[in-house]
């Protein structure tokens, strides 16, 4: 049986035609992956056993097929044949092949392998498109296979990337794709226009089985449709590159749809995750959302931030200390940061510039205070109410995922990062989300009503430091009998003080007679 296998695949390997795979009579021999168009199947690579995948009875309809497989962390190998080239072949965690079909064709193969030590658990799932639909990244010039459906996603601290190339249009079996840059009417690819979609995961769901099923939704132009967000649509002469704010921890799935406005028809990339973080690194761990020193941080603060809450105003010399060391660290950390690196809404393309970012956000933070003048105690107590509940939030963060932290955490890296302008920043709202609202809204809602209630009668603020040491002044003058009537003035004591100092550094003089004996 093990030689019938290898005899099947050397006959299929032989056929000349473009990639894709080969067409072949008969029945396949055992051992053999079999897939389905639009069938899900989930399998397990090892290192030392490779796979063959096959398909069979392809419809005449389909004029190419794009085959894609996925996984969690774990890399994996998809390539036309077993010897891997690098425009046959592609490697990694969400990766796909366009298999152009010649005319009566009905049967693909291909070959799958990890290099990875440990088992891989993986999914795929062949597609099939009509000659009418676009042919995604089918005027490749950046990458390494001739047609690539990939989408190539990059991250660090503060931005995803995303870059596919340019798709075609499509053509039927047999026939010779259309030129690329070759005119730019409406005959021509520059028609057509990619949509790009946004997908996230459940908040805290780091599993293996909940990313394969959620990719699932992200494959297919309806469901992706259906079930994501789009965030922008790019025309031929955008460059393909899309940017998103990181989100460490969370589960983001990307796709392209590409679409045809004159002959109404669409195909979709590879779907590509990411959580922004590693799953394989000793520290800092996608499922370690924190250091222990930054829990205990966020913890002290949380615990300083409900006493602002609930008694700030109260304690006016403690709040004072507070905010200005909130607003002194945050605005001394931006050029710190900036220096050692050397490198809201942001959805909307007004506010992609920095100067109208920023002057808006002055604004708005110098107008509050401006409607609050006349009741400036109102102010204050509000202030506090509403800083000290969000560091709770902050400390929840520390603990457990939730999207209101990215509230100052997007304006940080506004400030620190120069690209982050472009970066489109969606976060997700979940269940977790409505719960820390609804805790901060309480805490907000409690702090500002208790101290409300507690000041009322009594003076706005405590009175100026200059006017109690004037006061204090004027009564030491009037009332005699206070012992602090007889104490001597500031520059009396400073003198004395400064004599007594003199004294200590002037030479003693010599015992007897100073002056010159009389003769």
């Amino acid at each position: 049986m093990g030689l019938l296998r290898l005899l099947v695949l050397a006959v299929l390997a032989s056929e000349p035609g473009v990639a894709g795979g080969a067409e072949t009579v008969g029945n396949s021999s055992e051992g053999l992956l079999e897939f389905s168009v639009g069938k899900f199947r989930y399998f397990t690579l090892n290192r030392p056993s490779p796979e063959d995948a096959i398909l069979r009875h392809i419809s005449s309809n389909a004029s190419f097929l794009i085959f894609q497989i996925h996984s969690q962390y774990q890399n994996t190998t998809i390539s036309f044949t077993k010897t891997l080239l690098h425009n046959t072949s592609g490697t990694g965690t969400d990766k796909g092949l366009v298999f152009i079909l010649r005319p009566e064709q009905s049967m693909c193969t291909w070959h799958l392998e990890t290099l990875d030590a440990e088992p891989v658990q993986n999914m795929a799932i062949p597609l099939s498109y009509s000659e009418r639909d676009p042919v995604p990244g089918g005027c490749n010039l950046e990458f390494d296979l001739d047609i690539d459906p990939n989408i190539y996603l990059e991250y660090n601290f503060f931005e995803t990337t995303i870059k596919f190339a340019p798709a075609n249009l499509g053509y039927a079996r047999g026939t010779n794709p259309l030129p690329c840059d070759i005119g730019t009417g409406r005959d021509s690819r520059w028609r057509l226009l990619y949509d790009v979609y946004q997908y996230f995961l459940p908040e805290n769901d780091l599993s293996q089985e909940g990313l394969l099923k959620h990719l699932q939704r992200m494959a297919e132009v309806p469901q992706v449709k259906a079930n994501a967000i789009k965030v922008v649509t790019l025309t031929a002469n955008d460059k393909p590159r899309v940017s998103f704010s990181s989100l460490r921890g969370q589960g983001v799935i990307y796709n392209v749809i590409v679409r045809d406005p004159l002959l109404n028809t669409s195909a979709a990339y590879v779907p590509v995750h990411t959580y922004a973080c590693h799953f394989e690194a000793k520290e800092g761990n996608c499922s370690s959302l924190g250091r222990v020193s930054t829990k205990v941080f966020f913890t002290l603060f949380a615990l300083l931030g409900l006493f602002i809450c609930f008694f700030g105003h109260r304690f006016w010399k403690t709040e004072l200390f507070f905010i200005g060391f909130i607003f002194t660290g945050f605005f001394f950390y931006i050029p710190v940061t900036r220096l050692t690196l050397l490198t809201y809404d942001g959805n909307l393309k007004i506010f992609q510039d920095d100067g109208v970012f920023w002057v808006t956000f002055s604004c708005i933070a110098v107008i509050i205070p401006v409607v609050f003048m006349g009741c400036l105690r109102i102010l204050n107590i509000l202030t506090c109410g509403f800083v000290g509940s969000y560091l709770v939030v902050l400390a929840f963060d520390s603990y457990l995922y939730t999207s209101l932290s990215y509230i100052t955490l997007n304006i940080l890296k506004r400030a620190l990062h120069e690209d982050f302008h472009r970066a489109f920043t969606n976060v997700p709202f979940q269940t977790n989300d409505f719960i820390i609202l609804a805790v901060w809204g309480m805490l907000a809602v409690s702090g500002v009503t208790l101290q409300m209630r507690r000041e009322r009668g009594q003076p706005f603020f405590p009175a100026h430091p200059y006017k109690l040491w004037k006061r204090e002044r004027e009564r030491r003058v009037t009332n005699v009998l206070d012992p602090s009537y007889h104490i001597p003035p500031l520059r009396e004591r400073l003198y004395c003080r400064l004599t007594q100092i003199k004294e200590l550094f002037r030479k003693e003089q010599p015992a007897g007679e100073r002056t010159p004996l009389l003769l």
